[in-house]
């Protein structure tokens, strides 16, 4: 496909690109695909976890009444096409951290503001309703091995290169790996957090059901769970250490009252964040050939594809993007 010059150059294969992916194709347009292994990537340590409630705060996902069912039929359609389950529903039991999250609970209990998600608590803890999983792994290999058969992916090395191919637009998705130096986007505040994860043989996981304290576990396959994550805000060097992987030891410890286990593999990425808690998608403000989508940060299961549905609507129709997550909210407050 030398001397092509499609609609779309996406760089960077993680989850935000390939949901953009499939956007772009379902629409349409004509894409490609940029990509090298990344295995500091955050999707490759990423549970692929959609949580309605979440935080010491109780709070809901923003945007959690619309974003859910429209997350749970973009993998369900995707799933369809690549003939691979991607999304698992799960329900998560949340035991109880310390004294005062109960009380947190009984009070948003009490202005309904959890609802339909939490409805009570108990002794020792309480059910988050309407979680689910979304297998990454299958969805990143098995859209590759697809978008490889078609030439629309090739491996390649970063944005500034791919920044020079003829493309109608160029779509950075590389995460933190894209962000971390000199780029396009320097105006943005960018923000790190590294996660570490364990991989962990353990036997009598309930498929349906993620445990939580602090960390999760969450069942993998038969006799496999993740463990995780941790968050270390400013840390960007992607690497494994001896003190997460004991935190993350002692909470699996807890949370499997006892029930034996051994580490398959310990694991660490990057995440990327923004001051606002949103992602960010959009073009650059001075140079519009390129664009950013991502920032998804650990809501990356339930963000990508609002993200992508932002390009496509933008590219196809003109469509502005929503004002929350357009990436020029950040160029405004730099030069006001």
């Amino acid at each position: 496909m030398s001397g092509h010059r499609p609609d779309v150059l996406i760089v960077g294969q993680g989850l935000a690109g390939t949901l953009l992916g499939w956007a772009c194709e379902w629409a349409g347009l004509d894409f490609r695909i940029v990509d090298r292994a990344r295995p500091e990537g955050a999707t490759a340590v990423a549970a692929g976890l959609v949580n309605p409630v979440t935080g010491r705060r109780l709070v809901k996902s923003w945007r959690v009444d619309a974003l859910l069912p429209a997350a749970r039929t973009v993998y369900a359609d995707i799933g369809a096409e690549l003939g691979e389950p991607l999304w698992r529903d799960v329900s998560v039991r949340r035991l109880w951290l310390d004294d005062r999250e109960p009380a947190v609970l009984a009070r948003k209990l009490g202005t309904g503001e959890l609802a339909p998600y939490v409805s009570a608590g108990d002794a020792s803890g309480f059910w988050i309703r309407g979680a689910a999983r979304v297998d990454f792994g299958r969805l990143l290999v098995a859209s590759r091995i697809r978008w490889q058969a078609a030439g629309r992916w090739r491996e390649g090395d970063g944005v500034a290169g791919a920044a020079a191919e003829p493309a109608g637009v160029v779509i950075d998705c590389t995460g933190a790996a894209g962000t971390l130096g000199p780029g396009a986007f320097t105006f943005v505040p960018w923000e790190y957090s590294r996660g570490q994860v364990l991989e962990v043989a353990v036997e009598g996981l309930e498929a349906d059901t993620v445990l939580h304290r602090r960390h999760s576990i969450v069942p993998l396959t038969p006799g496999r769970g993740w463990v995780g994550a941790t968050h270390e805000p400013g840390e960007t060097a992607a690497h494994a250490t001896p003190a997460a992987r004991s935190m993350l030891e002692a909470s699996a410890t807890a949370l499997l009252a006892g029930r034996p286990f051994a580490v398959v593999a310990a694991r660490a990425g990057v995440r990327l964040n923004l001051p606002d808690k949103r992602p960010a998608a959009g073009r650059h403000p001075d140079e519009p050939r390129r664009g950013i989508c991502g920032a998804l940060g650990a809501k990356g299961a339930l963000w990508a594809p609002l993200l992508a549905q932002q390009w496509v609507e933008h590219l196809t129709r003109g469509t502005a993007f929503d004002s929350e997550i357009d990436v020029r909210r950040f160029a405004m407050t730099a030069k006001g």
